[in-house]
This record gives structure tokens, C-alpha cells and sequence, in this order.
């Protein structure tokens, strides 16, 4: 019989060394410059990518309620319209989807894309700190819509409530009209149902119509002004008692972020509240403005 051995191997413990690590390379593996400065740019390419998308959406938005509103007065064929077309290669050169195009220019007419007609609704909401709102709605869908916005809101610690009452419901239209001095226009719009003109920062001519009057203003000034361009119309919540201040730099964010997805939100027409600008930057009352149909 044949054995087979095998060499052995000592069990004991091997001394070993140890090496001594300074402070100061812990601390250099603790914290890096480099990380932190790539977080730094991220941060930054986050903040001005989030800057541009909310100028992209309200630039997206403006164009939708000139689309409808040339619709609505003119006609949907861009051929035979040409203040629609106009404004249809505007929005294709700034990168407006055509579907959405579609959805505003069927919207003048009273329809959705597919044609089918279109509810009004409005939607009352209170904010921190009391500051009301009211959104107008045009949908084909009422429940989903109603279901979606209340999501939305109460996502945002608003509270779905009557606030109606602290506004006037007016229409008001703003047009250009290089052609003529302020006062003839002033004649012109008193003539054509106007109930008060006056002239805004942009020297643009802005009229005011009681609702039911509107449109048949709209109509008459197109006679009598035939040069003048008609910038927007709408029929607004103008509110009656004193605004409420934004003061607090917090409860505004949450309210301009709230703004900024009704705005986003393809059936909501128009967005209005009785806020002004208290003790908070320029800047956050600026995203709180521009995303308001005031």
C-alpha cells in the first residue's frame, strides 16, 4: 500500500504590518472637490433646463389662446384666415407640436381635435394664504377633467371652495392699432360697446365689455378700425375687493407651481387669483405672474 504526503503548512498567526493613514488623506477621501463641483454644474444645468421649459410652456400657452381666439372670430381655415395663419408659422417655427396646434384651432370652433363639442366649467379654489382663484375649463370629458384638476389641486394643499363671489366676470380686449391716436381709438371703442379704454405699459389699447358684449365689440372695431390688430380677447375674473400679498416666499412657490400645471393643462382656459406681490423677490412673484390671465 502507498501513502501519499503532502506538505505541511503552519496554522499560525503571520505577524502583519499595518499601515498608518494621516488625517489628512481621510479627509481627502472623505470629501472631493471634483464631486462636488460636478454636482454644482448639475444643479445649475437642472435649474436653467427647468427655467426654459416653464418659458417654453408659457410661450406654448400664449400661442394656444391666439390660435383659438383667431379661430373663434375668423374662421379655422388658415387659407381663408390669414391672422390664423400667421400665427400657426409662428408656432411651428417655435416648436409647437401640430396636434397641439390642431386642439387650439378646433377649440375656436367649439370642438375638441376629434370634433366632438366641448363643456364649460368652472372651478372655484382657495390657496395659503387666502388667496382665491377661479379656472375656466373647456372639456369633452367633464368628470375626467373635474377629477384630474381636484387631484391637482389638492396635491398643491388647495382647497376646492366658492371664491366666485370675490370677482366680476368682464370682457376685455387688446388690440394695436398704430394708425390712429389714443383718443380717436378711445371714440371708436366707447361707439363700439366699450364700457372703459385705457392704455397699458406696452402702449397697447386695452377695452373693457360687459361678457355678453364682447364679441359684437370685437365685431364693430373691426369696422371702424379696420388697421387695428386684435392682440387677445377673453372674458376675465376681475377681482373686486382688495388683493391678497404674497408675503411669504414658501406659500407663493407652492402657488406658482400649481399655476404652472393648470397652465400646462390642455382643456384649462384661463387661470385667475387676487394676488400681488408682498414682501417676496421679484423673481418669485414673477413665476407667480406669468403664469395668471391677468
Amino acid at each position: 500500500m502507498s501513502y501519499l504526503f503532502f506538505p505541511t503548512r503552519s496554522l499560525a498567526l503571520r505577524p502583519t504590518t499595518s499601515t498608518a493613514i494621516c488625517a489628512q488623506c481621510c479627509r481627502s477621501f472623505s470629501t472631493n472637490s471634483i464631486l462636488f463641483s460636478g454636482h454644482n454644474r448639475w444643479s445649475k444645468i437642472k435649474h436653467e433646463k427647468g427655467a426654459a421649459d416653464a418659458k417654453k410652456n408659457i410661450q406654448r400657452s400664449t400661442f394656444a389662446k391666439h390660435l383659438t381666439l383667431y379661430s373663434k372670430l375668423y374662421g379655422s381655415d388658415p387659407n381663408l384666415n390669414p391672422q390664423l395663419a400667421t400665427v400657426i408659422a409662428a408656432a411651428k417655427k417655435a416648436g409647437m407640436p401640430k396636434a397641439s396646434i390642431d386642439v387650439a384651432v378646433a377649440r375656436g370652433q367649439g370642438k375638441s381635435s376629434t370634433g366632438a363639442g366641448l363643456e364649460s366649467v368652472t372651478l372655484e379654489v382657495m390657496m395659503s394664504p387666502s388667496v382665491a382663484m377661479v379656472i375656466d375649463v373647456e372639456t369633452e370629458n367633464k368628470p375626467r377633467a373635474l377629477q384630474e384638476l381636484r387631484t391637482m389641486i389638492k396635491k398643491h394643499k388647495g382647497i376646492v371652495t366658492p371664491t366666485a363671489f370675490l370677482f366680476t366676470r368682464l370682457g376685455r380686449i387688446i388690440l394695436r392699432d398704430d394708425g390712429h391716436e389714443f383718443d380717436e381709438v378711445l371714440m371708436q371703442a366707447l361707439e363700439a360697446g366699450a364700457e372703459d379704454v385705457e392704455q397699458d405699459e406696452n402702449d397697447d389699447i386695452v377695452i373693457w365689455t360687459q361678457p355678453n358684449t364682447m364679441h359684437q365689440a370685437i365685431q364693430n372695431l373691426g369696422k371702424a378700425l379696420p388697421s387695428a390688430e386684435i392682440l387677445s380677447s377673453d372674458i376675465m375674473w376681475s377681482p373686486t375687493a382688495d388683493k391678497t400679498k404674497l408675503d411669504d416666499a414658501v406659500a407663493a412657490t407652492a402657488i406658482s407651481k400649481l399655476l404652472t400645471e393648470l397652465q400646462e393643462y390642455a382643456d384649462v382656459q384661463g387661470v385667475y387669483a387676487n394676488a400681488e406681490r408682498g414682501a417676496i423677490s421679484e423673481d418669485v412673484w414673477k413665476e407667480v405672474e406669468d403664469n395668471l390671465d391677468t
